[in-house]
């Protein structure tokens, strides 16, 4: 074999080993966005598909790994140091069960490195293509949640993970419950619609990028979404997304015409949609759900400032009663609720960041915490600079990251997978698709 036909082969091997990694980066989504629906439709019951994209994520780490594709920085080497020592302090001083703390430990050891997998395999087109998809899966979806919505939960539309007709919708108002979608809980549906919400927004200033049939559907999709899925968190990304384009138009006021386009869009179905009562029905649900909700947190400020602004203070402050290294790693999943207590839910925190500094303590708990802070706003000051070249991308995927990123709920699951791939579309988004930018 001579020495060109040596490099020949090299360079094809890397090639196919580089398109295996982007198939598998798209197989984590795809069953990120339908593994609810593998456990509530097909195998019912099967609690392993649990942790479905667990190996897929350890595939995906160590073959990088081997190609020189994923390199070591400061953020994985801070989340591999928290965890090794979360394990030991688990054991030590905790709850004393290595599986719960091994299970706490797989969201740093196996997930959060995917981030930059994702970020290095995958460029600006992928992340397009991602989109193109997502607002594609988003009629569909949308379809589903108005039938789970008007369905009772015996229905097989509404079937939980277990099988059984108690159904996975959760309490909504007037009667009605919040559906869940293709996901095993009703969260997943907020997540999958908020994403989808920043990439129709992205799409409206960018519309040759998209058939404008699937744009003016997906917003659609998105506008019926917020009320038949009777959520808040849904409610208020979606304007978060609606402020970024604003923040986008003031940066470059030339685009205005298309924000009063969408806008214009917007109104008109809405306007549209509204002639249905089944729509307006749902708009009532959605609008009493939302009332009593403000006013048992004090109103749109208390919603605002208690669990967006105001947690980060209260996980600090509540730390004085804990121990100096916390519960234990995992403790705070539904999992480790499971295992140690034999009850589901939370039993720590429902808030991530006082559910971290519960597990870990205040010192390795407000570590993690300011990782995950400072490596976002390391993102969110990239994409505010990619708007001087009138790149709205990244700033669009800002405004679901700026939650999810540094205090989603990563200790379930589906909120995981969101926070993680919003993580690494974010950094993929930052990088031409001919020279490797980096954060």
């Amino acid at each position: 074999m001579t020495l060109r036909s040596f490099e020949t082969t090299q360079q094809q091997q890397a090639r196919e080993n580089y398109g295996l990694l982007k198939k598998g980066i798209w197989l984590y989504v795809l069953l990120l966005l339908f593994e609810g629906a593998l456990r509530k439709w097909l195998l019912p019951g099967f609690s392993p598909l649990l942790l479905i994209r667990d190996p897929l994520a350890i595939f995906l780490i160590f073959k990088s790994r081997s190609q020189g594709l994923l390199k070591m920085n400061a953020y994985i080497v801070c989340m591999f140091i928290i965890a090794v020592a979360g394990i030991y302090t688990a054991i030590l001083f905790g709850h004393g069960n290595i599986w719960v703390a091994l299970y706490g430990a797989r969201i740093l050891l196996i997930h959060f490195p995917l981030i930059f997998v994702i970020g290095n395999i995958f460029n600006r087109n992928d992340v397009i293509a991602v989109g193109r998809m997502l607002l594609l899966v988003s009629i569909p979806m949308v379809i589903l949640t108005v039938m789970q919505f008007y369905s009772p939960q015996s229905a097989w539309v509404n079937r939980s993970v277990t099988g059984d007709e108690a159904g996975a919708g959760f309490a909504g108002a007037l009667g009605f419950f919040r559906p869940p979608g293709t996901f095993s809980f009703t969260n997943g549906n907020a997540l999958f619609f908020s994403l989808v919400a920043s990439f129709v927004f992205y799409f409206w200033f960018n519309q040759k990028e998209i058939k404008k049939l699937v744009l003016w559907a997906a917003t659609a999709a998105v506008l019926v979404s917020v009320p038949f899925s009777i959520s808040r968190t849904l409610f208020f990304e979606v304007a978060l997304s609606a402020v970024f384009a604003g923040v986008y138009i003031l940066h470059k006021p030339q685009h205005i015409g298309k924000m009063l386009l969408a806008l214009t869009g917007i109104v008109v179905l809405f306007i549209l949609l509204s002639n249905y009562p089944s729509f307006q029905l749902a708009v009532d649900a959605f609008t009493t759900r939302f009332d009593s909700a403000n006013e048992n947190e004090g109103g749109i400020n208390g919603v605002l400032g208690d669990r967006y602004l105001g947690t980060m203070i209260g996980a600090i402050t509540g730390a004085a009663d804990l121990p100096f290294f916390g519960y234990g790693m995992g403790m705070g999943t539904s999992v480790g609720a499971v295992l140690i207590a034999g009850k589901s839910g939370l039993i720590l925190a429902e808030d991530e960041w006082a559910r971290n500094i519960s597990e870990l303590g205040l010192l390795m708990g407000f570590s993690l915490i300011l990782v995950r802070l400072v490596f976002f706003i390391k993102l969110a000051f990239a994409a505010y600079k990619k708007l001087s070249v009138d790149d709205l991308l990244p700033w669009m995927l800002v405004s679901f990251g700026i939650v999810n990123i540094p205090q989603g709920q990563w200790a379930q699951p589906t909120a995981l997978g969101f926070g993680i791939v919003i993580a690494g579309l974010l950094l993929a988004s930052l990088r031409n698709t001919t020279a490797n930018e980096r954060v």
